[in-house]
């Protein structure tokens, strides 16, 4: 008889995590604005959050395969985002502001990665409900940006570090209701395998276009809110635009195993990344037009659902479960870390220089170089039939 899958208290940290993530990415530039800073300096500022991925999730992936202890690192991790964000609510100065969130950011993108793992190992063989439990955080960002945005457009930009402060002791807590996987001791590798899976031209190739996804999603979490602020959206209407494309993602992840089948990964990742051209392109020519913006924010199902779940499932299909964790921690670190930070750095620049069309449209051409990589290379039947 399989063992019951502790399916709350997973929910509940995908919950709380991204209820986080959904106070930060949509709000957090507007805090940064009401220092008055520029576009460049709040470029810079938010690709401190994505550049800490470079190295925070592989160090701790590479010590959670080597000691087996995850959860314990996990549960670190929480604790430490809590700690090191502390010092926040006296920071008032770019470096200093720049600090905080090297700080805790170090810590808190190394625990998601870890804790994918944790949730595949207490699946199981049932890793079809995987999208069942991560819809729980798109959920908890969909509240967040609901209920933030109204709140914050009646209280001001201020509340936001204390609602952080909150959503990180949540997570934390919730660390502490989930324990080791059931079954087998986590095996002790060496590298080799690990290194051998990663230099083959098809994980490569995959690696190549989670960076390039991610730097063509640099000028959404970095300048959108600011973009729909200076053309009169209320900061509940931009929460309410965040939260359509969560919700869009919702449906996704409750069909995604239905559409795996059907479709197959490599449809599924192609069609999505066409779709990202489409949506970005809207953004950056029409973002007045109410409806298209909306069409733009529905399409979130693809460019984030889609290609997420796609990518932790061709991590588990090149990897073995050895190096779960640091095919799972390159996975955030390349996208999410490097993308992210190259995307928001990038967008800085060319947000003061050429406007959010250029740099909108610069989103659409990464997304383009993606889709040709992808066509070529990007072949998962193939993993499957050298592990059988």
């Amino acid at each position: 008889m399989p063992e019951r899958i502790p399916y709350v208290r997973l929910s509940g940290f995908y919950l709380f995590y991204f209820a986080l993530l959904g106070a930060i990415v949509p709000f957090w530039p507007l805090y940064l604005k009401s220092f008055d800073f520029d576009a460049r300096t709040i470029g810079v500022l938010m690709a401190i959050v994505q550049a800490s991925r470079i190295v925070a999730p592989n160090l701790w992936g590479w010590l959670a395969d080597r000691t087996g202890r995850r959860i314990e690192i996990v549960r670190f991790g929480s604790g430490m985002t809590a700690l090191a964000f502390l010092a926040i609510f006296w920071a008032d100065t770019a470096p200093g502001i720049g600090w905080v969130m090297f700080g805790f950011s170090f810590f808190w993108n190394a625990v998601l990665p870890q804790f994918e793992v944790i949730t595949l190992r207490q699946l199981g063989d049932r890793h079809a409900r995987y999208s069942q439990v991560r819809v729980w955080g798109s959920v908890g960002f969909i509240a967040t940006v609901l209920g933030l945005g109204w709140l914050l457009d009646v209280t001001g930009i201020a509340l936001l570090p204390w609602v952080m402060m909150v959503l990180m002791l949540l997570i934390w807590c919730n660390s502490w209701l989930v324990g080791q996987p059931p079954g087998r001791p986590e095996a002790r590798h060496t590298g080799e395998r690990f290194l051998g899976t990663l230099i083959k031209p098809q994980v490569l190739a995959f690696y190549a276009v989670c960076f390039l996804v991610q730097f063509g999603h640099g000028p959404y979490y970095t300048f959108y809110s600011l973009l729909m602020e200076s053309l009169d959206y209320s900061r509940g209407q931009i929460g309410l635009l965040w939260a359509l494309g969560v919700i869009a993602e919702v449906v996704v992840f409750l069909f995604m195993y239905r559409l795996v089948q059907r479709f197959g990964l490599r449809h599924l990742m192609l069609a999505s990344l066409w779709l990202c051209v489409l949506r970005w392109t809207l953004t950056a020519w029409l973002p007045e037009v109410l409806p298209l913006m909306l069409l733009a924010q529905t399409l979130h199902a693809a460019t984030f659902g889609v290609l997420h779940a796609t990518g932790i499932a061709l991590v588990q299909q090149f990897f073995d479960d050895r190096s779960h964790g640091r095919g799972q921690a390159l996975f955030s670190s390349v996208g999410f870390g490097a993308g992210g930070a190259c995307g928001a750095l990038v967008s800085g620049v060319l947000w003061e220089s050429q406007g959010s069309s250029v740099t909108f449209m610069a989103a659409a051409a990464a997304s383009a170089v993606a889709i040709l990589l992808a066509t070529l290379w990007i072949h998962p039947e193939k993993a499957q039939q050298k592990q059988r």
